[in-house]
């Protein structure tokens, strides 16, 4: 009999919850609330939050509206999203993660001290992402992305860096990026860097890691839209090279259940349970038919 299992440390982190339980109070009232970009990057969970009534929309559209509610989702938003809505009347349904608000804090801090001085603020994570743009916002737009390690070679190493992370990007390739730029800064320069990245997901990596690795068989449950469940598949891979990434129930290829004893299913920060459940059932039921 072929063994299937459920990662029980994946699903939402504790800011999409929040986000999601917000939404769904607000939506019990009967009200009308817009939601600024995808509540999570789960096409099958916006899709359930639609159902209820929510409706997503754009900058471009939120930019329109006047005397509505509007949720800001748990990535966080730049200054100007709260002078926009302060101007059209908007009430602000503020969903954001604590640990991205904290984050939002320590970088204004930081851009607001010392003004005269030359320094680079510093930010590993993916460009355009919704919560990097939040995090760009507090320094007015004058903040370097770096998505990756080697990005860290087109940084002005003369000049003062500071550095921070997106909170859900990986801790190793943080800790390269310290490397490279400690060995590399002017002498005259100084260098100082915050670990920023939540621990609630660094944490999930090695857990993840035990899990792929003790089945024959990984399907990681995903929106193809979010980083974390590439960065997370890609730690699946590397112990285990038979990982498929799955949106839904109909992606999974019945030839794969052929020759094996156990099977894993996993997924991200984004990854609602009940999606995880689902593609549980519709595996055992695949099973059972052969």
């Amino acid at each position: 009999m072929i063994k299937v299992e459920i990662d029980e440390d994946s699903g939402f982190c504790f800011g999409v919850v929040t986000a999601i339980h917000k939404a769904e109070e607000e939506l019990a009232k009967g009200e009308t609330l817009y939601c600024l970009g995808d509540i999570v990057h789960n096409s099958r969970e916006v899709d359930r939050l639609k159902t209820m009534g929510l409706i997503t929309i754009n900058r471009e559209e939120f930019k329109q509206l006047r005397n509505v509610k509007v949720l800001l989702r748990a990535h966080g938003e730049p200054p100007e999203t709260y002078m926009i809505a302060r101007e059209n009347n908007i009430e602000i349904i503020d969903a954001t993660c604590p640990v991205v608000l904290r984050l939002q804090k320590r970088i204004k801090q930081e851009f607001l001290q010392d003004g005269k001085q030359e320094k680079q603020i510093v930010i590993y994570g993916k460009t355009g992402h919704a919560e990097v743009l939040g995090l760009v916002g507090q320094t007015d737009g004058k903040a370097i992305v770096i998505e990756k390690a080697e990005e860290a070679k087109k940084l002005d190493l003369s000049k003062n860096i500071r550095l921070f992370s997106q909170t859900t990007k990986s801790l190793d390739e943080f800790q390269e990026i310290v490397g490279y730029i400690k060995k590399h800064i002017s002498q005259d320069a100084t260098f100082e860097y915050y670990d920023t990245i939540c621990r609630q997901v660094a944490n999930r990596m090695p857990k993840l890691r035990e899990f792929a690795a003790t089945h024959d068989l990984i399907f990681f449950v995903s929106g193809k839209k979010s980083s974390n469940g590439k960065m997370l598949f890609e730690e699946c891979l590397k112990v285990n090279p038979n990982s498929h990434l799955i949106d839904n129930e109909r992606e999974i290829d019945v030839s794969l259940l052929q020759n094996v004893q156990s099977i894993g299913v996993c997924g991200a920060t984004s990854t609602p349970k009940w999606l995880m459940e689902k593609i549980y059932n519709h595996i055992r039921a695949l099973i059972n038919k052969e």
